[in-house]
């Protein structure tokens, strides 16, 4: 079954094939958007990205799209085009405890809403999708206040600083790690 959640400006979305020349082009040079999301990690090198869309096509082919969903696209309500992507992963398992970002490539997009709306709604999704969830998470770092104020407006709480734990172009940042508690979930 095909997933699509409408917020005011975006759609939360499964992957589709017009998507994938879309997310190659920005997964392909340099970006703004990868100066913020982790830019202490390696970007996809040239063979990762190609097996990458392999599986999405095999995934979009096979509609084989995972319960609850792992990532999904955020695409602009009115032209279904591709603006980025929600995921969450598991801080631990063990513990019903899990982890949720987003990413928004072209930084046209960016302060207008539509991280606010794709996080509230990606958010909203996990608690409601996954009843044993009691708390949410998301993490980032310190030179990233557009996230941080991001997380801060949706009812996310500061857990976590953890100093000098990540190093972005010579230089030191903190690690940052935002929370949210289901009872303090507010958008429902």
């Amino acid at each position: 079954m095909f997933m699509k959640i409408a917020g005011e400006k975006i759609l939360l979305r499964d992957w589709q094939m017009q998507d994938l020349t879309t997310y190659v082009h920005w997964n392909t040079g340099h970006f703004a958007w990868m100066d913020y999301n982790g830019p202490y990690y390696d970007n996809l090198t040239q063979t990762e990205l190609e097996a990458r869309v392999n599986r999405l096509r095999q995934l979009i082919l096979n509609n084989n799209f995972k319960h609850p969903r792992r990532e999904v696209v955020i695409a602009d309500k009115n032209t279904n085009e591709l603006l980025g992507t929600v995921s969450w992963y598991w801080q631990s398992k063990e513990t019903n405890w899990l982890s949720c970002g987003l990413v928004i490539y072209n930084n046209n997009y960016w302060g207008k809403g539509i991280g606010f709306d794709a996080l509230k709604l990606w958010s909203t999704y996990l608690f409601n999708i996954m009843p044993e969830i009691v708390r949410l998470d998301m993490r980032t770092w310190s030179g990233h206040s557009g996230m941080m104020r991001l997380a801060e407006k949706l009812g996310y709480k500061l857990e976590a600083r953890f100093r000098n734990a990540r190093i972005v172009n010579g230089q030191f940042y903190d690690s940052i790690g935002y929370g949210v508690l289901r009872s303090e979930w507010k958008w429902f």
